[in-house]
This record gives structure tokens, C-alpha cells and sequence, in this order.
């Protein structure tokens, strides 16, 4: 079985290509050329699409045919997420749209001045829902695997510039957790996906689409160890140039003890992923067996 490696896809020449495109004609155009790209992957990855095609097919109950269309849908969502992240992130002119709901709940958190930490997965656009986070008027904290190739890394911020939030790599050595610290500190608010991890990595196990899965335990632990208000974010595209963010109601977890504030929290983050799975079943980007 296939484990996720912490990288992501692609070549320096590839988003030179897009870059250009978008900065010449716009979105839509790049939108048209992506389609043979995704035609490539479409083809020719089979080990993440069997992944994928098992999740529409096993888990969410669709037929072979309507498995392999939402298998080339969920690569052309992808691509777009990457185009319209070089988009929002550069300042390229564009026509996009966002609906914002649970806006008022991440600004309950910021009033409380005791930071926050805000969970999502790889569905959607994270990339854009941090870009819009910047209407808080507080700081944000992103916490990432450094799992990008670094000459693809170092061209995006040569085109977007540095992104307009805090990066926080995870490390061995654990130096990021005293960033953290720092960030709650200063009421700032801290923002992990928590529906992946490196193999060797502590876990948690819950019930996920009807089958227990696990997830990692760093982004639940550290919620609970610095008690800090919770909210569950995602950035969902609904139609070319639309998005919808989503913010859960806040809720606190350190009131109990850890192991069932742990649980109950991996729950309710499970719960609410699992809504939006089922909702924008082509927005998730899991590329490996996530029920190993």
C-alpha cells in the first residue's frame, strides 16, 4: 500500500508555463490547458488513482463509471486549486468570488486574546482559505510539511512573493513547537491540516465514511496542551470563479481529561470533514490508502 510522503507533483517548467499563461490571458485560459495536463495524470497515475477510484467506488457508493468521471474531475480540481493559488496569492487580476460563513466565530476566537488554532484537511483550497484569513486583521500561522521541491517552491515565491502569513516548517528537531508557543502567546492564530502524517508519526483512530482511520495526533495534542479555542475551516470551490469558506463554531477541549478530549475532538474534526467529503467528494486530494 502506497503512504503519503509529505511532497507534492509537478515541475518548475510546468508552472513557468501556467504562470505565463495566467498572466497573459487570464484564468479561464489556463483552465482550458490544464485539461490536457489532467488527461496525463489521468492516464498514467494509476498508483494515486486507484485511491481515489476506491473512494467514490467502496466508501461513497458510486458506480465504476461515475468513479472514473469524479477520478478526472478531482485532478482538474486539483490543477485549479494551484492555478488560482498563484492567482490569489500574486495579485493577478481576476473575477473571483467568496462566500464567507463562520467568519463571526473566528473573530470570537481573536477576542478571546488567548490565540487559536484552526484544523482542515487537504480539501478545497487551503492556500486560498489562508489568503482570506487576512480580513481577521491578526496574525496567521500556518504549519506545513516542507514538502514541496524547492526550486518549485523558490520560483512561486519569485511570481507571489512571500506569502502574506507566518510559515511554521515542521521539523525534527521540534523547534516548531516553540514557535507555536510563541504564536499563542502574541493571540495569534495557528492553522494545520490534520488529516495526514508521516509514517512513524503518533496517531489517532476514528471512525471515517464507515471505517476507523488514522489521524495525526500533533494537531489535537497541541490544542488541548495549550488550551486554545478550536474552530474547523475549509475553502471549498462551488462553481469557476467561487468560493465558500466554512468555520465550525468555536469549541474548547481541555475541560476533560486528555485522552477523552482528545477523542472528542478527533470526532467532531472527523465528523466535519467527513461532511465535506461527502458534499465536494472531487475537493479531496488524498492520493494514498488513508484506511491503512
Amino acid at each position: 500500500m502506497s503512504l503519503w510522503q509529505g511532497k507534492s507533483k509537478g515541475t518548475r517548467l510546468g508552472y513557468r508555463i501556467f504562470v505565463w499563461v495566467l498572466k497573459n490571458f487570464g484564468v479561464l485560459p489556463a483552465y482550458f490547458l490544464l485539461r490536457f495536463v489532467v488527461v496525463y495524470f489521468f492516464l498514467f497515475s494509476w498508483k494515486s488513482s486507484r485511491q481515489i477510484f476506491h473512494l467514490y467506488h467502496r466508501k461513497l457508493g458510486y458506480s465504476r463509471f461515475s468513479s472514473i468521471t469524479r477520478l478526472y474531475k478531482n485532478y482538474y480540481f486539483l490543477g485549479q486549486s494551484i492555478i488560482d493559488k498563484v492567482v490569489v496569492m500574486s495579485g493577478i487580476k481576476n473575477k473571483f468570488s467568496f462566500d464567507f460563513d463562520g467568519e463571526d466565530n473566528l473573530r470570537k476566537i481573536t477576542a478571546l486574546q488567548r490565540g487559536g488554532i484552526l484544523l482542515s484537511a487537504h480539501i478545497g483550497n487551503w492556500d486560498v482559505a489562508g489568503h482570506l484569513l487576512k480580513r481577521l486583521e491578526t496574525r496567521i500561522n500556518i504549519v506545513l510539511f516542507d514538502g514541496e521541491h524547492e526550486q518549485i517552491k523558490e520560483y512561486l515565491e519569485g511570481v507571489t512573493g512571500k506569502r502574506n502569513v507566518n510559515i511554521i516548517v515542521i521539523k525534527n528537531d521540534l523547534s516548531h513547537i516553540y514557535q507555536i508557543s510563541d504564536a499563542f502567546k502574541n493571540n495569534e492564530l495557528v492553522c494545520m491540516h490534520a488529516d495526514r502524517f508521516i509514517e512513524g508519526n503518533k496517531t489517532l483512530a476514528s471512525d471515517f465514511l464507515g471505517e476507523k482511520a488514522r489521524f495525526p495526533l500533533g494537531p489535537f495534542l497541541l490544542a488541548y496542551k495549550f488550551k486554545v479555542p478550536v474552530s474547523f475551516v475549509f475553502a471549498m470551490k462551488e462553481s469557476s470563479l467561487h468560493y465558500h469558506f466554512f468555520a465550525s463554531d468555536i469549541k474548547e477541549y481541555h475541560h476533560a481529561e486528555k485522552e477523552v478530549a482528545l477523542q472528542e475532538m478527533l470526532r467532531d474534526f472527523s465528523k466535519e470533514m467527513e461532511s465535506k467529503v461527502k458534499k465536494y467528494p472531487e475537493q479531496w486530494y488524498n492520493y494514498y490508502n488513508f484506511w491503512q
